[in-house]
């Protein structure tokens, strides 16, 4: 059993199960966007690459893996199977004990037979079809028959069989899915057909017919991949919302694998709930998701919309756009909306914390709280227990802001004592309100409005003070914390980021910087800003009173960051380096246009392997029992033993370093090369150089340089020379003896040198 794996800068790399690291590296030279490995084909694999010269061409190859010796090797034989094949790994399947390989591509089946080198050409572009969409979309190949299984974009499954040749081939067709066929597997003994689609629903076809099916619906969102097991038993989906659904052969579902949902589009940002700590974010349609970055797990999913989401092209449903929570968690706002032709609709709605139920209760439901879109809205960082100080702030495209407070609800029928209602309508010169947000104190209120950013006195309303310079539409703005509360921060679409100072009501700095994400951290004075520049992403880190950055990565990621988020940290992490003072208390996370969640860590990738690949497996996959709470105890004791007796285990360089001990130790035995080439390479490392000095040499020589001097400067001098050979000597011998202080080591010399002679009568 073998394990290869591709990546897109042209390597392909066999991996040992045991240690989990690479044995040998082939270089291809070439892009792989996909690789395939079959049993009947040991020392061969196929790789999809991009066609030299052409754009969005691809071709099928067949790599030959050598067998010489060493890790890095390059493969040079390389030789074109398929010509004009798809780069997706459904659309590519291979036959029964690999006797063929089948491509599907828009409307064209394309087979290769390797035996007899014979290619044929299929097309469905010619067929008779009562309308719809009969482009492939995906393809299956029954493990012991020669029967080829295609799903289309109209929900038609069709197969194929006689395809060795070119005109007398048959297929018969099976249809229930009323939009796209997403995937197909074949079980593994051939008799029955899965297939998935839009529809969330596994459907399982008996005997390749049409009538006899069987179903597993409500599975939560499309399926985008099925496989499975070697054994028959289980079966797997893999959905669009990132979540791995195991199902049993009677089609009775087993566990679902659930961590970050990946939705359509992250409209909401990334939110912390002050409670849990927890990411919240879109997660599956109109729901609100709790993620647990501790756990890498889904908390709770909160329904939002309360509709029930229809998985068809051209609707126009509700969809969740903004949330907010208030400093601490006890309230939640929410915004959706509708696209409609004419006016939106919108959903203004607070919830309330329920510490009973230990979830989110609805308190106030506002139809249209704007004429327009919502743009941005927050609640007043204050104290919660007073009513009176609770204040939610939103900003739309109707070129107002709406300021809503809680006021007790006068209707008898009502279930709760207090509602929501609008107290102040706030605008400037007709203009969009784009981005608000509270100064830390709660006493300010800074509106943008397309160029122009706005101060406003959050108890009396009144208008303080504007800022517009220079040109351009605020992107983001923020208010500066701790000692540098005084300054506020703004990020403008025309590439500039500026830094105002709110007594002296004048511009402090600005740099010229195109920032997409502009996020300050709530337990310090820090800010971090994502800069978009020559398609890569980077950070810069500072603090509002200085306009030099305090941490700089360029190029974080080739990828486009739009959210990011600081999540505190349960308790302040020690860092060595200044480098990273400013994640002492926080963690940055980032989500980028792809929707993958990145983090700034502080240690190095050694450190973060270390639990996953050099720890005792008690450890880490073995139940907890009194054995291993007794060995770890142990273990801890004598680590810090050896810690405090400065004991240092220091390993043979040679041993280390010996490529022939690697390929010995680390190559299966059925890839390694033969006996006679790695012998002379095996003993070459064992010899010992020269120029090395044995332990005795580096000893005498010791002894040499104490016996020459006696006075106090030179006897110093010589005890750092003896703790450098003594250095040395520790490297060869593999322990450290024990250090003797200054006044030890002047009396051992005192009595080395006294006249013993006497004593030999005796």
């Amino acid at each position: 059993l073998q394990l290869y794996s591709s990546s897109l800068d042209g390597s392909i790399k066999l991996w040992d199960f045991m240690d989990g690291i690479p044995i040998k590296t082939f270089t291809v030279g070439s892009k792989l966007l996909a690789l395939y490995a079959l049993a009947s084909s040991e020392d061969s694999v196929f790789v999809v690459i991009p066609k030299s010269g052409e754009r969005d061409t691809f071709q099928l190859v067949s790599v030959k893996l050598t067998k010489a010796a060493g890790q890095d090797l390059e493969a040079k034989e390389l030789s074109v199977v398929l010509d004009g094949v798809d780069a997706s790994p459904k659309r590519i399947a291979f036959g029964r004990e690999g006797e063929y390989v089948a491509s599907v591509k828009d409307v064209n089946l394309q087979v290769y037979f390797f035996k007899q080198k014979q290619l044929n050409r299929f097309s469905v572009s010619a067929m008779k079809t009562k309308g719809g969409n009969n482009h492939f979309t995906c393809i299956a190949c029954h493990p012991t028959e020669d029967c080829i299984a295609t799903g289309h974009a109209d929900g038609k499954i069709r197969l194929w069989r006689n395809f060795c040749h070119k005109k007398e081939y048959t297929f018969s067709t099976l249809h229930w899915h009323h939009d796209t066929v997403m995937d197909l597997a074949f079980s593994m003994e051939g008799t029955s057909l899965l297939s998935g689609g839009v529809e969330s629903v596994l459907v399982l076809w008996h005997n390749e017919s049409d009538c006899q099916r069987d179903f597993l619906p409500r599975l939560g969102s499309p399926i985008e991949y099925i496989s499975m097991s070697s054994d028959g038993a289980l079966c797997c989906t893999l959905h669009t919302d990132n979540r791995i659904t195991i199902i049993n052969s009677n089609l009775r579902f087993s566990k679902s694998i659930q961590g970050l949902i990946k939705s359509t589009d992250v409209k909401t940002g990334l939110v912390v709930d002050p409670r849990t700590k927890a990411l919240v974010l879109n997660g599956e349609p109109g729901h609100l998701q709790f993620y647990c970055l501790q756990s890498d797990q889904q908390l709770f999913s909160l329904d939002i919309v309360q509709r029930q989401y229809i998985h068809q092209a051209g609707l126009n449903q509700a969809d969740l756009v903004k949330v907010a929570f208030s400093a601490e968690g006890k309230w939640l706002a929410t915004v959706e909306e509708r696209e409609e032709v004419t006016d939106p609709e919108l959903q203004l709605k607070l919830w309330f914390y329920d510490e009973e139920t230990q979830s989110f209760k609805l308190n106030t439901r506002i139809n249209m709280p704007h004429e327009d879109h919502i743009t941005d809205m927050c609640f007043r960082d204050m104290d919660e227990l007073e009513n009176d100080s609770l204040i939610l702030v939103t900003a739309g495209r109707d070129c107002v802001f709406k300021v809503w407070v809680m006021v007790e609800d006068t209707d008898p029928e009502a279930q709760q004592s207090v509602s929501w209602s609008c107290d102040f309508v706030g605008s400037y010169h007709n203009y969009q309100a784009t981005n608000c947000c509270f100064s830390e104190d709660g006493s300010l209120l800074a509106v943008s409005f397309e160029e122009t950013v706005t101060v406003w006195d959050s108890v009396t309303w009144d208008l303080k003070c504007t800022f517009c310079h220079p040109p351009g539409k605020i992107r983001n703005i923020c208010f500066g914390r701790l000692t540098c509360s005084k300054y506020l921060i703004g990020a403008t679409d025309y590439g500039f980021l500026c830094c105002w100072n709110l007594l002296s009501c004048a511009l402090e700095w600005s740099a010229h910087l195109n920032i997409l994400v502009l996020q300050p951290d709530p337990l310090s004075e820090h800010i971090a800003a994502v800069s978009w520049l020559s398609k890569e992403s980077s950070l810069f880190v500072f603090k509002p009173n200085e306009p030099r950055p305090i941490y700089i990565q360029r190029n974080l990621c080739k990828e486009k960051i739009q959210l990011a988020a600081f999540v505190p940290r349960d308790e302040p992490e020690t860092i060595g380096s200044e480098k990273y003072l400013w994640l002492r208390r926080s963690q940055l996370f980032f989500l980028t246009d792809t929707q993958e969640l990145m983090t700034l860590s502080t240690k190095s990738l050694e450190e973060r392997l270390t639990p996953s690949s050099k720890q005792l497996a008690v450890e880490e996959s073995l139940p907890v029992t009194p054995f291993s709470l007794l060995l770890r105890k142990h273990r801890r004791q004598q680590s810090q033993e050896d810690i405090d007796l400065g004991k240092l285990v220091v390993r043979n360089k040679h041993e280390q370093d010996s490529p022939a001990v690697k390929e010995l130790l680390h190559t299966p035995a059925h890839v390694l090369p033969s006996a006679s080439f790695l012998c002379p390479i095996f003993i070459d490392s064992l010899l010992i150089s020269k120029e090395s000095k044995s332990a005795e040499e580096v000893a005498d020589e010791v002894e040499m340089e104490s016996e020459k001097t006696e006075d106090d400067s030179d006897e110093e001098r010589d005890v750092t020379e003896m703790e450098q050979e003594d250095t040395s000597r520790m490297e060869l011998l593999g322990e450290m003896t024990c250090k003797l202080s200054k006044s030890q080591e002047k009396e051992l010399r005192k009595i080395r040198k006294m006249d013993y002679s006497w004593i030999s009568p005796f």
